[in-house]
């Protein structure tokens, strides 16, 4: 275990705001760049998924670099722009 993650896990034992505000980024930075590896991996600009959404490529950074609170029809928009289909799993 590295450092930072021990000082992680010891600041997520002592501060349970800590921990849920933590959890929550991590967890919105993990779909943004999920996103983003999703998109170059089909070959895909943020400039060319904004256009087939219709949107603006600052619109496709911002989901890639803050995807908190990002609707699930967007997600499912994304990925069918990219040719791929969209899974959502509880575990």
């Amino acid at each position: 275990m590295s450092d930072v993650q021990k000082y992680i896990a010891k600041r997520k034992k002592s501060d349970p705001e800590f921990a849920e505000d933590f959890d929550a980024g991590y967890e919105a930075f993990k779909i943004g760049t999920t996103l983003r590896q999703a998109r170059e991996e089909a070959g895909f600009t943020q400039e060319q998924i904004a256009q087939k959404l219709n949107t603006k490529k600052s619109a496709i950074s911002r989901i890639e670099n803050h995807a908190q609170d990002i609707r699930l029809s967007t997600l499912d928009k994304f990925a069918e722009a990219l040719g791929k289909k969209m899974d959502v799993a509880i575990r």
